[in-house]
């Protein structure tokens, strides 16, 4: 503030300055006195980061503008309400709820951790609180607690729905200083790539705990270690959390797929959160997240790194890739060793075998090349592969990605991807109602059975780091389905790709690819922003 200590300011000529509440990377937020309807407010003073170019600046205040906007329609006790967005100085200042009472971040540090049962019911305030903004197509972006409210009228109020953190802006500052809480930001959004609701839920699940342990779980000495714990370490296993322990362990998944969904946790905090304990081993219900494939050609990006001033992100967000350590070694490293392994049991298979009148060769469950997986086609023609089943000896012919071998297990896998929006022309990124959408069907041969799984793309790069874990129990149904939105565009024209499924286990397969193609028309701000209401 420019203006002599002590001296009262005006903003848009209604609101008065009385005095900070808080101060944080984006802004300060002052108790103000509104000064038409005589009741006090909170007004948040945005700030653009120190060296962004005037251009990004204007972007920034415009889509903040627009997120404080969409916000506002957000009608939940849990959410702080949003009154109006003012103009001063050429920027925005957003006008609140003045909310009386502490902050679960001074809580914490007067009080230390809480108990279980608490952080539970603050935990399933805050969630219902999210689930409506996540209905009105809001992401937070930057839940702590520092942005949990404990109000003296016993409300649990969420703030700075949309305003805290930026998409497309640059992730650090010039001096290392991060857009955002770098403890609490999930995975795929410390590597880049377009945050979902799941990303909001990863952070929950830090704040839970933090509550109930009294520290982060990836907190480390500079912000870009703790990006790079958040992306690589494993969760240290919660000690005071007791029947937390399971809500914050799903929500904690590194794959933003496999995290327990929205319902069944906020079902299980209302039960801890009322000195109960939620029913343990009920498989979570089918959930399909929105991911983002890769386009063709496009380098893999690595984890973010401090940027010059002036530097600015991605006119879209980078995709999700691992973080800048030599993967590609320790991938060739493993293919070989994969190789070296199939190698010597062929050869031990042959000399085992060479006079038992079998004629040394491998038996495929089809009895033909492996022809089909190279297949693809569209909605209407799924790609499709199988790792065959028990072939005359007993033995089970496995599909690999050049070739057959044969292995001793009687397991079989069936994967089938089918596609439908294949063909997207409009606005970018693609709504996801619109956006080319993939279901891939899995059959096993018998349960129970652990298949491991990737989606990947012809341009030769998966989709996501790591493999998924799809569980088919004893005495359940052999068939699952998983499905994948795309949201990959090139603003300046199209994207030709086409997408399908890797197996590794039990059996070696892959699917064959449904193309689709992504055609850009009028960008419209990342992130699922809202148009102004003016």
């Amino acid at each position: 503030m420019s203006e002599e200590p002590g001296r009262e300011r005006v903003i848009a000529g209604r609101y008065r300055l009385l005095s900070p509440l808080g101060e944080g990377g984006m802004g300060t937020v002052w108790r103000a006195r509104d000064e038409v309807l005589h009741r006090e407010v909170a007004v948040k003073e945005v700030r653009a980061p120190a060296g962004l170019p005037a251009a990004e600046v204007e972007r920034m205040y415009t889509r903040l503008e627009r997120e404080a906007w969409a916000a506002a329609r957000v009608a939940n006790r849990n959410v702080v309400t949003v009154y109006d967005v003012a103009h001063q100085d050429g920027r925005p200042w957003i006008v609140m709820e003045l909310i009386r009472g502490i902050a679960l971040s001074d809580l914490l540090d007067a009080e230390g951790p809480v108990s279980p049962q608490r952080a539970a019911y603050i935990g399933a305030e805050v969630l219902s609180a999210l689930r409506a903004a996540h209905a009105a197509g809001v992401l937070h972006r930057d839940v702590k607690p520092a942005n949990v409210l404990l109000s003296n009228d016993d409300r649990v109020v969420l703030t700075d729905f949309g305003i805290a953190t930026v998409e497309g802006s640059s992730a650090l500052t010039m001096t290392g200083e991060v857009i955002g809480s770098p403890e609490f930001l999930a995975p795929e959004r410390a590597l880049g790539r377009t945050p979902g609701p799941e990303s909001d839920l990863w952070s929950l699940g830090v704040l839970l705990y933090a509550a109930v342990e009294g520290n982060s779980p990836f907190r480390q000495n500079t912000p870009l270690s703790t990006l790079r714990a958040v992306v690589d370490e494993e969760l240290p296993s919660p000690r005071r959390a007791g029947p937390l322990t399971p809500v914050i362990e799903g929500l904690l998944r590194k794959d933003p797929a496999e995290r327990i969904p929205a319902e069944q946790a906020e079902r299980d905090l209302r039960i801890i959160g009322a000195g109960g304990t939620p029913r343990t081993g009920v498989p979570a219900s089918s959930y399909a997240p929105t991911v983002t494939a890769f386009p063709a050609g496009s380098p893999t990006p690595p984890l973010p790194t401090p940027a010059p001033v002036g530097a600015t992100g991605p006119a879209h967000p980078a995709q999700y890739a691992p973080p800048p350590r030599n993967r590609r070694a320790a991938v060739v490293l493993v293919a070989g060793l994969a190789v070296l392994a199939l190698a010597l049991a062929g050869l031990t298979y042959g000399l085992v075998h060479h006079n038992d009148g079998s004629g040394g060769g491998s038996t495929t469950g089809s009895g033909a090349p492996h022809s089909d997986t190279a297949g693809g086609g569209s909605a209407s023609s799924p790609g499709r592969s199988t790792g065959a089943g028990p072939g005359p000896t007993g033995a089970s012919s496995v599909g690999g990605g050049s070739g057959h071998t044969t292995s001793p297990s009687a397991q079989s896998v069936q994967v089938t991807v089918t596609g439908t929006h294949t063909d997207y022309s409009g606005t970018c990124p693609p709504p996801d109602a619109e956006a080319p959408t993939f279901t891939a069907t899995f059959t096993v041969g018998s349960v129970p059975a652990e298949v491991s799984y990737r989606w990947v793309t012809t341009s030769g790069q998966v989709s996501d780091p790591g493999w998924k874990t799809l569980s088919f129990p004893a005495g359940g149904k052999r068939t699952k389905q998983r499905q994948v939105v795309v949201t990959t565009y090139d603003p300046a024209g199209s994207v030709h790709n086409a997408i399908g499924v890797e197996v590794r286990s039990p059996v070696q397969v892959t699917s064959g690819t449904v193309p689709f193609t992504v055609t850009c028309g009028t960008e419209t701000p990342t992130g699922g922003a809202s148009p102004s209401s003016s």
